[in-house]
């Protein structure tokens, strides 16, 4: 318990903060190695400066281990939409998506399909906003190369069943956006081809930090287009236009930022250091104890309820014509939440407390007072 006690004790958001699944608080973990590099970079000792690429090798090694990949298999990018646009501009074929998955991952395949005219996008229509291996086995044509889906959903938190898709898509590529998941799922992630996500969210790592890991497979299978002046596989500069390298760093654009990659790096590390497990654990309970509160209130919950199949997202679904009423009774007691398309999502983290409980349950009950009025 010693583990997430510690990784607890290093976060300090003020109490009604649910909202983790937009935007999470930065931990201690990520701030301490900021304030590291500030100072390097700030006083630029002798000889510090020619320490910085060695961010780049303890970011790669860091993700590399929580996603179980080696660290030449990892790339560091500042988002997970930019790490989608290289992989969609990447691609050659069909390519197969939920018609529900977030923005970016749309964004990147009309893009790379407009642009090159190579990829061919492919709609898969979820049922009841599920992408199922069920769903996707019916709905593949024999043209697609690679499957998109998101480790868990963002508006609904449903995570998906990574096995069972692996399962009936046979030898395609499979591309898991996983910036809802990385963090507090410990995924089956050598089942998986290609891994985008973000550090901003679960990881809690801040804006500005991402990564993409490439099974073999998929970095023989994916051009690197976008690929930049240090993207060669060595530090030499060259002003021939070299081939990329044959490993995941082909992906690179130009120096990534130094603060990000330290933010990143000890975010991850905190994570490992408290266990995936661990955090999934007591990210659960509190998910539990959400819908509990809005059952008491009598609110329709969208999102699944079996453990198995969510992660931290609870989405509520209250009568259209309470949706204002509802966000107004959040906001009158302080409770950080997304309301979007008609629900309220609720989202809460192993720092999540019982105030911010109790801050909820008395919105609700506020809620449900003006509801029946």
């Amino acid at each position: 318990m010693a583990g997430i006690d510690d990784f607890i004790a290093g976060f300090g958001e003020e109490p009604g903060y649910l909202d983790y699944a937009r935007l999470s608080p930065i931990g201690e973990h990520a701030l301490f190695e900021e304030r590291a590099m500030a100072d390097v970079l700030s006083h630029a000792r002798y000889g510090s400066f020619a320490t910085l690429d060695d961010h780049d090798v303890r970011v790669r090694t860091s993700v590399a281990a929580l996603v179980r990949r080696e660290p030449e298999q990892v790339v560091f990018q500042p988002s997970t939409s930019q790490a989608l646009m290289h992989v969609m501009f990447g691609l050659t074929g069909g390519v197969a998506a939920s018609s529900g998955e977030f923005p970016a991952v749309g964004y990147a395949m009309t893009r790379a399909a407009q642009a090159l005219g190579v990829l061919v996008p492919h709609t898969i229509t979820p049922e009841h906003e599920r992408v199922t291996p069920g769903v996707v086995r019916d709905q593949l044509s024999s043209s697609v190369v690679a499957v998109v889906v998101s480790l868990v959903d963002y508006a609904t938190g449903h995570l998906v069943d990574l096995d069972g898709i692996r399962q009936v898509i046979g030898d395609r590529l499979l591309v898991v956006d996983a910036i809802q998941g990385a963090g507090i799922v410990d995924a089956p992630w050598e089942l998986v081809d290609v891994i985008a996500s973000g550090g901003q969210k679960w990881l809690r790592a801040g804006q500005g930090t991402g990564f993409l890991a490439l099974s073999d497979r998929a970095r023989e299978q994916l051009t690197p287009v976008w690929s930049g002046w240090n993207a060669h596989g060595t530090l030499e500069l060259h002003h021939e236009v070299l081939e990329p390298a044959s490993d995941a760093s082909a992906f690179r654009v130009g120096y990534a930022d130094t603060f990000a990659q330290a933010r990143l790096t000890g975010a991850v590390d905190a994570v490992m250091a408290a266990g995936v497990a661990s955090i999934r654990s007591r990210i659960l309970e509190h998910t539990a104890h959400l819908i509990e509160i809005a059952d008491e209130a009598g609110i329709e919950v969208v999102s699944p309820r079996n453990d198995a199949e969510r992660a931290g997202i609870v989405t509520l679904e209250p009568h259209p014509e309470f949706v204002g009423a509802l966000a107004a009774a959040l906001h009158n007691h302080g409770v950080s939440a997304t309301v979007r398309s008609g629900r309220v999502r609720l989202s809460a983290h192993v720092s999540t407390d019982d105030e911010t409980f109790a801050m909820l349950r008395s919105a609700l009950a506020e809620f449900t007072r003006l509801a029946h009025v």
